[in-house]
């Protein structure tokens, strides 16, 4: 059999039952899709859930608010997808009269749609002949076919894309393009696959070279940022004092409580950060501590510290960002992981 073959049988043998393979609706495979970029099925899977049931159409979804989308996506990460996700369904709506595009080059033109996403809502939705390339399919092919060129290469990508359209099946590109995929997510996985079954192994590349491990090559180029978070938590009997991240940092547009970035740690004894606090709280501010946190994002390391705030001064003049809200308010708004962790720990004290 060829390996187009070989890929195939292998998937229909092995496949996982999700449901968004059993449908050619472009809106619900570009749910899927976003939702699942660097994002675990097992993880995704309940986000997909929620969406699709609070916004069966892309005309719902464009009607939904911003806060309202983002706090369904609270826990995912790279909050931007949600952002353009809106930004995208709206875009939908006015320019396909809420008819989700199925071509690629039509899709391409959308806001958070990259080549991938295009190439496989296109090839899922209307069986368009285009080849996906997902990190799953760049480690199958590098294996393989022993590419060594590091896939984040200009020159690596394109020799990629290259031979991934050249093995595009295009009696059933939807078909081929799902099974790659899962070989690579199930059965080629990044550590310790199993490649004693695998039905490529007589003439994988990597196999025979023992270069399973070292397959596929990517250049580091991303530093990891450390960076220090200290959170006040103001409270005004059931109600706290909250802020709407609008810089273009992590976590924009969600809310989180008035902070302050250090460059690094800090605790009450340090005379700078309490002549800070004061500065910003007033001179007669208390400040307790409460809880340290560590957060972990792709590129960052958060260190997280709460400080209870008493006999405090706030401007809001100065700080129209910020306003009060109940809890019970704040918990319906989007807001950062680490802060929900907090307010679990901070009411089951």
């Amino acid at each position: 059999m060829t390996f187009q073959e070989e890929i195939i049988k292998w998937y229909s043998d092995h496949k996982r039952a999700l449901p968004w393979r059993d449908t050619t609706d472009a809106y619900v495979i570009w749910l899927s899709e976003i939702i699942l970029q660097q994002t675990r099925v097992e993880q995704g899977m309940p986000y997909f859930n929620r969406f699709l049931a609070a916004y069966p159409t892309v005309t719902a979804f464009a009607a939904a608010t911003e806060t309202e989308i983002l706090k369904l996506w609270q826990g995912l990460g790279y909050y931007s997808r949600g952002r353009n996700m809106l930004f995208t369904a709206r875009q939908i709506v006015e320019l396909y009269e809420g008819i989700f595009p199925v071509r690629y080059d039509e899709l391409i033109r959308l806001k958070g749609i990259g080549e991938y996403t295009a190439a496989a809502i296109s090839s899922f939705s209307s069986g368009e002949a285009q080849a996906v390339l997902d990190g799953n399919v760049f480690r199958v092919l590098s294996r393989y076919f022993g590419v060594e060129l590091p896939i984040n290469s200009t020159e690596g990508k394109k020799q990629f894309t290259a031979l991934a359209k050249s093995l595009l099946y295009t009696d059933d590109p939807a078909q081929y393009n799902q099974a790659i995929m899962e070989f690579g997510a199930l059965q080629c996985k990044p550590k310790s696959p199993n490649c004693q079954i695998c039905p490529l192994q007589l003439d994988c590349y990597a196999k025979n070279m023992g270069l399973v491990n070292m397959l596929p090559v990517k250049l580091k180029k991303t530093k990891i940022r450390i960076r220090h978070i200290n959170y006040f938590v103001c409270e005004d009997r059931d109600s706290v004092l909250v802020n709407q991240r609008t810089e273009d940092d992590i976590w924009q547009n969600l809310y989180d409580f008035p902070r302050l970035e250090m460059d690094l740690a800090v605790n009450i004894e340090d005379k700078n950060f309490i002549k800070l606090v004061k500065q910003r709280f007033g001179a007669g501010v208390v400040v307790k501590p409460l809880v340290q946190m560590k957060h972990l994002l792709t590129h960052q390391i958060i260190y997280v510290q709460f400080f209870a705030l008493d006999n405090y001064i706030i401007n809001f003049n100065i700080t129209a960002e910020k306003r009060w809200v109940s809890w019970a308010d704040f918990d319906q708004l989007p807001q950062p992981k680490v802060l929900t962790k907090f307010i679990n720990f901070y009411f089951n004290e």
